[in-house]
């Protein structure tokens, strides 16, 4: 992502407007592809790990990271995520830190394969009572709160630079909608969020001034499994 952001080849000191204020840019990495055969809606379960393509994405993303200025890489604790981080912050030298405020969102169907039949189920229709909250899962509210509060504090702790956050698709759209004011409920195939995409965020000061969205995987994509969400222009 060399000059798409604008901003020139660091120095290696902090960047700045000409009042002082910092630039500072944070990169939201979604997680690569998970071994998943059986198809199983795994949301915050443990043991799932990228599998082989999801491994590759993820070095894929650290290249694409490579020359940027990055001080702090920040991640979900599950082990996608983890394992997505590792590449980028091996790169820049960092270790991974965890912060579960970047954690896949709740939902009460994790644990089993969505399909049709399962969705016609009677028992599951209370779900499905308000998708505006969602009734289904972690209110949308609830994520963007979260989610801007690991944003800002990262933003804070590499202030003139550059850092890293590794999260899931869900949390990474509903921020991206939470810093641009737009409404938080959205279909989910509209979301602009493909496997190892990295969506940006430029920061003058303390205020995000910009959204820009990368996808250094959109070759490996049409060869991955799981491609929940797309990449077709945004919706309202």
């Amino acid at each position: 992502m060399s000059g798409a952001d604008g901003l020139p080849p660091s120095d290696g000191t902090p960047r700045t407007l000409h009042d002082g204020s910092p630039v500072t840019l944070v990169h939201v990495v979604r997680h690569g592809e998970v071994h998943n055969p059986e198809r199983i809606l795994y949301g915050r379960l443990p043991g799932y790990h990228l599998s082989d393509l999801g491994q590759q994405m993820a070095r894929t993303a650290a290249d694409h990271l490579a020359d940027r200025d990055i001080r702090r890489v920040v991640s979900s604790p599950l082990e996608r995520a983890q394992e997505t981080a590792a590449p980028i912050a091996a790169a820049h030298g960092l270790d991974v830190a965890s912060d579960e405020r970047f954690l896949e969102s709740g939902n009460i169907f994790e644990g089993e394969r969505v399909d049709r039949r399962m969705l016609a189920e009677p028992r599951h229709w209370p779900a499905y009572v308000n998708p505006f909250r969602p009734s289904w899962g972690e209110p949308y509210t609830e994520i963007a709160t979260r989610m801007r509060s690991g944003l800002e504090d990262l933003r804070e702790q590499v202030e003139g630079y550059e850092g890293v956050v590794v999260s899931h698709q869900l949390p990474i759209w509903t921020l991206r909608r939470a810093i641009t004011g737009r409404r938080l409920w959205h279909h989910p195939r509209h979301r602009e969020c493909s496997l190892a995409s990295v969506t940006t965020v430029l920061f003058h000061g303390v205020l995000p001034v910009r959204v820009m969205y990368a996808e250094p995987a959109a070759h490996l994509l049409p060869a991955a499994v799981d491609v929940t969400g797309t990449a077709e222009p945004v919706a309202p």
